[in-house]
Formats: structure tokens, sequence, C-alpha cells
């Protein structure tokens, strides 16, 4: 890998757009343009060289399995992994104390019948959605006064390996 993991960046911390409306916060989410992969690797996996990074890339490790969010353009045909997703992250940093961001984001996907992956990190939220489904997703949210933009993601400097 040569490349490292890209956050959105913000100074400001993601606030409701409308707060007054009967506690339903609206927030604005950008739209990445990646075609992401969920790929399921074996307890204690040492993270492939194919894995590249992307505007969202994550391993999460349990006694179980290893997870990996990463591009999808070079994974192997024949690793388990499901493809084709694309992110939406929350963007500024959201308050850890904040109650009911995910329902907020999630209850307008379920009742489009979207199926979804949910990751949060320390500043924000992310939710993917199948590619096909973008549109959707976003129309979803903007009904419900979410404000949804494409990100313009930025390509970090190059890391030199030795």
């Amino acid at each position: 890998m040569t490349e490292t993991p890209q956050t959105p960046e913000s100074p400001e911390t993601a606030e409701p757009t409308d707060p007054s409306d009967e506690g339903t916060r609206a927030f604005h989410l950008q739209q990445f343009p990646e075609k992401l992969a969920i790929v399921k690797l074996p307890p204690g996996a040492e993270i492939p060289e194919w894995a590249e990074s992307s505007s969202l890339f994550s391993i999460t490790a349990t006694a179980t399995e290893t997870s990996l969010i990463c591009a999808g353009r070079n994974v192997p045909t024949k690793q388990v992994a499901h493809k084709g997703l694309t992110a939406f992250a929350v963007m500024g940093e959201v308050d850890l104390t904040m109650v009911g961001v995910l329902t907020g984001l999630l209850v307008p996907l379920e009742e489009a019948d979207l199926s979804v992956f949910t990751i949060s990190t320390y500043a924000t939220n992310w939710i993917l959605v199948p590619v096909a489904k973008a549109e959707v997703a976003a129309e979803a949210w903007r009904r419900r006064g979410h404000t949804v933009d494409l990100a313009v993601p930025v390509t970090p400097p190059r890391k030199k390996r030795s």
C-alpha cells in the first residue's frame, strides 16, 4: 500500500442544520467517488499487498475474522468480498455524546429498502450503500432535510517504501 487513508476534514463539529425540527437533526453528507469493497480475511491475517487505501480504508480485527474496507479495484476475484459500494460521510466532527445520529441517517434508507454497512471513526460516521443505489440514498436523505453533495477526495503524498 502506498497511500494513506483519507478522512473528511472539517474544523467544525457536525451540527444539525435545523435543530428545531421536532428533535430531528439534519446533517451534511458527502458522497465519495471510489468503488469500495468489504473483504473478509481470516483472524489475524496480514493486510494483503493488493489492498489499496481510498477515502475510507479500515481494518477491523476480531477473534473470528479480519474485515477490510478498501478500494475494490484490485480485490482478487476469488477473495471473499462484497464489492461495488460507495461511501457517504457525515461532514464535520460528530460529538461523541450526540444521541441518535445513525438512527436519523439510517431510517430513511430503511424506508427506501436499502441495505447498508456502517462504520464509525472517532471523528465521524460513514455509511456504505451499493453504488447502483447511491442516488436513491442521497434522495432519501434530502427528503429528510439532510444536505448531500459529492466529495472531492485529496490524494495524500505517497510514502516512499524502503
